[in-house]
């Protein structure tokens, strides 16, 4: 895999591990003010999910990074045998 592809593929898990974390800890507002909307996290905390989200992708991504280097899934064996 050279470096630009595993940038990508980082991004990509990265992207979706946020997806996932970021409904995690929300509170809604109790009392919205004027044209504030009801579903709004009432503290976002963005930077400490960002964090994790890096922390758990990085995780992935490494996994993702062994099993490509030991071979144990070759997307050209898999087109190959059809």
């Amino acid at each position: 895999m050279s470096w630009a592809t595993g940038v990508m593929v980082y991004l990509v898990i990265w992207w979706t591990v946020l997806f996932a974390v970021l409904p995690l800890g929300v509170r809604r507002v109790a009392e919205p003010g004027r044209g504030q909307d009801r579903g709004a996290p009432e503290k976002p905390d963005l930077k400490r999910k960002a964090l994790i989200t890096t922390a758990v992708a990085a995780v992935i991504w490494l996994l993702f990074f062994a099993a490509h280097e030991a071979d144990l899934f070759s997307f050209r064996r898999w087109v190959e045998s059809y």
